[in-house]
């Protein structure tokens, strides 16, 4: 039995778990983390001896091992994001058509969903016919993504509630069943991190750095790692942001009180979230 060097992919996990019951090391090495080690033209034998010789690196930062559970939920929320998008376009071609007969809708999907049969009944001289059909169908797959999109969004809850971790995770301020899901299915119960500000470091939430010749320049969040989650902390600082009343109720109240001095707050709501983050990895 020996260690056996994985390069990070679709399959990865699931190979990497039937390693292991064979007795094996597997060890999911990040691409980005192998290329450096590649020697001469691209091909199968280099980059498998790039693989081998970046496993081997004592100080190398690993892929954390996802259990089946995991890539469910991960599923389930690459799903929903997906179908989220789709209703975004959906309703941007419908602003679209209706922009291309001279009508314009004010802002919000709400006002959307109100307004649009009664646009077709006023202006049914206007409109032709095909176009109305169009727009009507539209509006039925707009109505069908909503069903899906509630109806993954009530089992993202339901595991939310039987899993212990994610029951945890929901006593942090902002973090709701969506949050506390995607942590879990990202990073499971977070020995993949030394300390919290890896984490944060993980999400691209802290600042990108130059540094040369013992001078540090720091500038604007690396946005590294997973995208999806760095948005979902964003979220959860921005909601705890339109209540300020309630931070002199939490821990980090006095510091979000004297950062709210002297930020914008757009930048004091993703330093507010790169403070949720290590607090969440803590309680995992």
């Amino acid at each position: 039995r020996c260690i056996v060097g994985l390069e990070a992919c679709l399959s990865a996990h699931f190979v990497s778990r039937t390693l292991r019951q064979l007795g094996f090391e597997p060890r999911i090495i990040p691409a980005k983390y192998t290329k450096p080690f590649v020697k001469g033209q691209k091909n199968d034998y280099n980059d498998a001896e790039g693989i081998a010789e970046a496993a081997l690196r004592p100080n190398l930062k690993l892929v954390s091992e996802k259990s089946q559970d995991q890539l469910d939920l991960q599923a389930l929320h690459r799903v929903r994001s997906r179908l989220v998008s789709r209703r975004t376009a959906t309703i941007n071609q419908i602003r679209a058509f209706l922009i291309e007969q001279g009508i314009t809708v004010r802002t919000g999907a709400r006002a959307l969903r109100n307004s649009l049969f009664a646009i077709l009944k006023a202006r049914k001289d206007e409109i032709s016919p095909r176009m109305s059909d169009i727009l009507v169908g539209l509006y039925e797959d707009w109505l069908w993504l909503d069903e899906r999109i509630a109806s993954i969004t009530r089992e993202i809850e339901k595991v939310s509630l039987a899993e212990s971790n994610c029951e945890r995770l929901m006593s942090v301020p902002g973090v709701g069943p969506m949050i506390s899901t995607a942590t879990v299915a990202a990073i499971g119960t977070g020995e993949a991190f030394d300390r919290g500000r890896d984490f944060g470091a993980w999400l691209g939430l802290v600042p990108r750095q130059y540094s040369t010749g013992g001078k540090a320049l720091l500038g604007p969040i690396s946005k590294r790692g997973k995208r999806f989650l760095r948005n979902l902390f964003v979220q959860a600082a921005q909601v705890i942001l339109l209540r300020p009343q309630n931070c002199e109720k939490l821990s980090f109240g006095p510091w979000l009180k004297r950062a709210s001095e002297r930020m914008h707050k757009n930048k004091l709501a993703v330093a507010l979230a790169n403070k949720l983050a290590p607090i969440t990895w803590s309680i995992l």
